[in-house]
């Protein structure tokens, strides 16, 4: 038999079932598609971060083509259920080589859900902190005040204590005055100059009063509440002010002072 009559035989006898396949897979595309752009849209509607909808449609998606394919395949001739108990056979000798990247998965899926911590917050863990930047499926991306990036790997997050400061910080500002100084009226002048501050938030109201007595000293503690990306500026902005003020309204600001006696047997 020649090759021409061998694949014009070829054709008669399969092509209307390649055909079939192909015009099935199109179909799976669409619909996919289709699905995947509706469910996008009752997704953006529900209080979801955005890395859990963007998986949501993807899973969608696949699980749609996924289908398709198979049913693709069963156009074909092929038997399904060899084929899908190799694929269960393959899937669980990958789960197994990559366990460390599924518990990351797995942690990124409990974060998005339980929500310990959103974009925009202000976070401390395993002895770091930034503001949230990105959380992804694998990893949770923080923004360190110097600018820096801070990539921490979301197994790593999940049974760990968290500080969440939310969006909000409160500085702590300490200063120390002389015994001799009225400290009413100093109080008074530091609680107007922190109200004044622009970034400095009304409510909550900041807390300024005494905080201790040092040997040579009064320590007063200033202790106000700015938005977390205010936080370094506002900080040297206020301490500047602080220190203007009290020389400009005379109060001082002692050093260290230490009282020594001699004593001489008489």
């Amino acid at each position: 038999m020649s090759l021409a009559n061998l694949v014009t035989q070829y054709i008669v006898q399969y092509g209307f079932r390649i055909m079939g396949a192909v015009l099935v897979l199109l179909a799976a595309l669409f619909v996919a598609k289709s699905v995947g752009r509706l469910f996008e849209r009752w997704l953006n509607q529900q209080d979801l971060e955005p890395p859990l909808r963007l998986l949501l449609v993807r899973l969608v998606k696949a699980l749609v083509v996924i289908l398709g394919l198979l049913i693709a395949l069963d156009q074909l001739g092929l038997q399904i259920a060899p084929l899908v108990a190799g694929l269960g056979v393959a899937g669980l000798g990958m789960g197994l080589a990559l366990q460390g990247v599924l518990s990351n998965v797995v942690a990124g899926l409990s974060i998005i859900f339980t929500k310990p911590y959103r974009v925009g917050e202000h976070i401390s863990l395993l002895g770091v902190h930034g503001d949230v930047a990105k959380i992804d499926i694998f990893t949770t991306t923080l923004m360190h005040p110097d600018h820096s990036r801070i990539v921490i790997p979301n197994r790593k997050v999940v049974g760990e204590i968290l500080h969440n400061f939310g969006t909000v910080r409160q500085l702590d500002l300490s200063i120390g005055v002389s015994y001799r100084t009225d400290i009413d009226k100093t109080l008074t002048m530091l609680r107007g100059l922190v109200s004044r501050h622009p970034q400095v938030l009304p409510d909550p109201a900041p807390i300024i009063g005494i905080t201790g007595f040092a040997d040579s000293s009064i320590t007063l503690s200033v202790r106000p509440w700015v938005q977390v990306a205010s936080v370094g500026a506002a900080q040297i902005e206020l301490n500047q002010a602080i220190l203007e003020q009290f020389r400009a309204e005379g109060v001082e600001i002692p050093f260290p002072q230490c009282e020594v006696r001699l004593l001489t047997p008489s």
